[in-house]
């Protein structure tokens, strides 16, 4: 029988600071593109040090909701400052890493066989969705769709049963790294480029080229503001 009293979790100080940061943007009614007070500013009123609030932006800019332009101040990206709770944010922290390796090891091995064993009608998913990925991002969303047809395309273009059946498994646990990385700044259209040189090379029936721009690729996927993040600071 499990003991019904367990410890009392106490809120970081930054945790309240979130908050506060988020019912004051939504009482001054703050857009994507304003600008947050200054972090002086802000810590005055709070009264609390400019750590604390430091490590409160943070939070707020690895969930993609600020940009913290340097020497520029602090910049809300949505229309909203309505973060995920911190401890969800922390578990997603905590499992990440693994996710990425288990991508780099399952998915170069895919990109290899892919260029060995596609055929048109793989070549043919493989461009349509390049193409869905280039108009979601042309059309100013990150292009997650295009992004996921692509790694699926190229799951199926390697003929992998039992690969393509790993890739299932983990597929949520895949959307949550896609999510993370496409909303680092700047980050799809530089995602699209290195598809499309996965692609290339799997057209070409380069297997080495394939597995390497896929590492490439995932190795880019990997640098995201949350690994960063160290929820147990301030």
């Amino acid at each position: 029988m499990s003991d019904p009293l367990r410890p009392v979790t106490r809120p970081r100080l930054y945790e309240q600071v979130v908050t506060q940061l988020r019912e004051y943007a939504d009482a001054a009614g703050l857009r994507s593109g304003d600008r947050l007070p200054s972090e002086r500013d802000l810590a005055d009123r709070l009264r609390i040090s400019r750590a604390s609030l430091k490590q409160a932006i943070v939070v707020l800019e690895v969930q993609g909701l600020v940009e913290i332009r340097h020497g520029g101040g602090t910049y809300l990206r949505t229309d909203s400052l309505h973060p995920e709770p911190v401890e969800k944010l922390v578990e997603r922290r905590r499992r990440l890493p693994d996710v990425l390796d288990a991508r780099e090891a399952i998915e170069t091995k895919l990109a290899e066989l892919a260029a060995t064993r596609r055929t048109e009608a793989d070549l043919d998913a493989i461009d349509a969705a390049l193409a869905v990925m280039r108009a979601e991002i042309e059309g100013g969303t990150l292009g997650e769709e295009g992004d996921r047809r692509f790694h699926a395309a190229v799951t199926a273009a390697a003929h992998s049963e039992l690969l393509a059946d790993f890739m299932g498994r983990i597929a949520g646990q895949i959307a949550e790294t896609r999510r993370e990385s496409l909303h680092q700044p700047g980050r799809p259209p530089r995602s699209l480029a290195q598809h499309t040189a996965i692609a290339e090379a799997i057209r070409a029936g380069h297997p080495a080229a394939a597995a390497e721009a896929m590492r490439t690729h995932l190795e880019t996927v990997r640098r995201v503001r949350l690994l960063s993040w160290n929820p147990d600071e301030a």
